[in-house]
């Protein structure tokens, strides 16, 4: 490998919208990439999910760029670092930087379109369309001797539970240890290759998101700072309840994320910013 030649392995780190997230550039065999996940986030503790990307040496024959998560699971977040480490790699190269980026990514079907609008030299306005949810129905679950019905929105390579004011189960939010616990029984649970509590909170100054991940692929938890995929699947599930689109603005504890859901033509893009953070190099783990 390319990395063991040189003994390091380079990466960058993004700031979309506070959930700090590693792109790993170098090739690691996917059965290394969750030590290396767990080091790089040794080394940095704000990072919140390491991905792994590679990108075509010649854009116009036809290839597209790939992001894999360590988990193997579905990231709207590090999509859209992905989509804007590989507009700057081709802008360091002399490339034209591209305005939209179609992607491959773990855990989705199809290739990810991601649009960009570049700031300045670190920062970009980006979106993604997400893929369609696999379902948005319902799950029984209990916790703590209670049972109760909570929204399940299933996608490629992750799910999600709405927690919303009224449930029994949103007093989580201010246990962590026990929604810690809660998440992994109900990721085994619920046969999911990922699971998040996404807390949903109608405020007098808007609708507040606090969101909890659980990535059984690398054993990672994490109350995250904002969780792309989980405030899309809170606009699919509001836009689906109510039977009309959604234009929502959620504030999340990183900063706010902005979902448009249609459930007649299934179509959800999310939107927010990315900050490229700095570039980082790290010894190969053996």
């Amino acid at each position: 490998m390319e990395q063991e030649r040189r003994g390091t392995i380079r990466y960058s780190i993004f700031d979309p919208t506070g959930n700090i997230t590693a792109l790993v550039r170098d090739s690691v065999p996917v059965p290394l990439q969750p030590s290396v996940a767990a080091e790089i986030m040794r080394h940095h503790p704000a990072v919140e999910q390491v991905g792994f990307v590679s990108f075509p040496r010649m854009p116009e024959n036809g290839s597209l760029p790939e992001l894999r998560m360590a988990g193997g699971e579905f990231c709207g977040n590090a999509s859209m670092c992905a989509a804007a480490l590989y507009a700057y790699t081709l802008r360091q190269a002399g490339e034209s930087e591209p305005g939209r980026v179609f992607l491959r990514v773990s855990g989705a079907g199809k290739p990810v379109e991601v649009t960009l609008k570049r700031e300045d030299t670190a920062r970009w306005s980006a979106g993604v369309k997400l893929p369609p949810a696999l379902s948005v129905g319902s799950e029984g679950l209990a916790w703590n001797g209670i049972r109760a019905s909570l929204p399940l929105v299933r996608m490629e390579g992750i799910a999600h539970l709405i927690i919303e004011t009224g449930s029994p189960f949103f007093a989580l939010r201010d246990d962590r240890e026990a929604a810690g616990r809660a998440v992994k029984a109900w990721c085994e649970e619920c046969n999911a290759p990922g699971l998040g509590l996404m807390f949903l909170e109608a405020a007098d100054d808007g609708l507040h998101l606090t969101p909890l991940v659980y990535i059984p692929g690398c054993d990672t938890l994490f109350w995250e700072n904002s969780c792309a995929s989980g405030s899309a699947a809170a606009g699919m599930q509001l836009a689906e309840k109510n039977g009309r689109p959604v234009d929502l603005a959620l504030k999340e504890p990183g900063g706010i994320l902005r979902v448009e859901s249609d459930p007649a033509g299934g179509e959800t893009r999310l939107s927010g910013k990315i900050i490229l953070l700095g570039q980082y190099t790290l010894q190969a783990v053996p």
